[in-house]
C-alpha cells in the first residue's frame, strides 16, 4: 500500500520518472547527488519507496526537534552530531555488520551549497563494511532519478572518488549553481 501511494505521488502527481539499473543489494550505501535543496529528501524518499526499496538517511541533528524529529526518525533518519568527536563511520560499520539488511542514503557534498571538497564518510563506511556504493543521481531538469551505477570501494580513494564524481557530472539539481564535482584531474 505504501509503495502504491508513493508511486502514485512520485509518478502521477509530481510527474517524475525512475531509471533503475542496479541490483537491490541486501546492504549498501547510497551516494545521492546533487543535493541542492531540502526537497531532495522528500523526492528521494518517494523514489526509493516507489521502486519498492527502503533507505535510511543521515541528517544534521539540528533538524531533529519536536515534532520534526519524530517524523524524520520514522522516515529512517539518523541524526548526525557534527560537534562531537565520535566516529560515525565506525558506528555505522558496526551497525551494518550486525544487520541483515542495511541501506543508507548519504549526500557526498555534505551541504546544499556548492562544495568541491566532497565528504568521504560514505566511502569509508562502505569500505569498512565491504558493501557496494550505489550511485543515485537526481535530475530536476529531466524530472528523473537514476540509480545507474554501483561500485565496490577498492581502497584507492582518489581513483574511486573520481569515478563517483564523474557519474554525477551531468545531473542537474533544483539549483544547479549550488552543485559542483570540483576539480577531478
Amino acid at each position: 500500500m505504501k509503495q502504491a501511494i508513493c508511486r502514485f505521488i512520485y509518478h502521477k502527481l509530481l510527474g517524475w520518472k525512475a531509471e533503475v539499473n542496479v541490483p537491490d543489494f541486501k546492504k549498501c550505501i547510497i551516494c545521492a547527488a546533487p543535493h541542492t535543496t531540502n526537497w531532495d529528501l522528500f523526492i528521494g524518499k518517494l523514489f526509493i519507496t516507489a521502486i519498492g526499496r527502503e533507505s535510511g538517511f543521515l541528517m544534521k541533528k539540528e533538524w531533529f526537534f519536536f515534532p520534526l524529529g519524530i517524523i524524520f526518525r520514522k522516515m529512517g533518519g539518523i541524526p548526525v552530531h557534527r560537534d562531537k568527536r565520535t566516529s560515525m563511520v565506525d558506528q555505522l560499520v558496526q551497525r551494518i555488520e550486525k544487520s541483515d539488511t542495511f541501506h543508507l542514503a548519504i549526500t557526498p557534498e555534505g551541504t546544499r551549497s556548492a562544495n568541491p571538497d566532497w565528504k568521504k564518510g560514505f566511502y569509508y563506511i562502505a569500505l569498512g563494511a565491504k558493501i557496494p556504493i550505489v550511485l543515485i543521481g537526481i535530475d530536476y531538469e529531466k524530472k528523473c532519478i537514476t540509480a545507474g551505477k554501483y561500485l565496490l570501494p577498492t581502497g584507492d580513494i582518489e581513483k574511486d572518488m573520481k569515478e563517483i564524481k564523474l557519474y554525477f557530472k551531468d545531473f542537474k539539481g533544483k539549483h544547479p549553481e549550488k552543485f559542483t564535482i570540483g576539480n577531478i584531474d
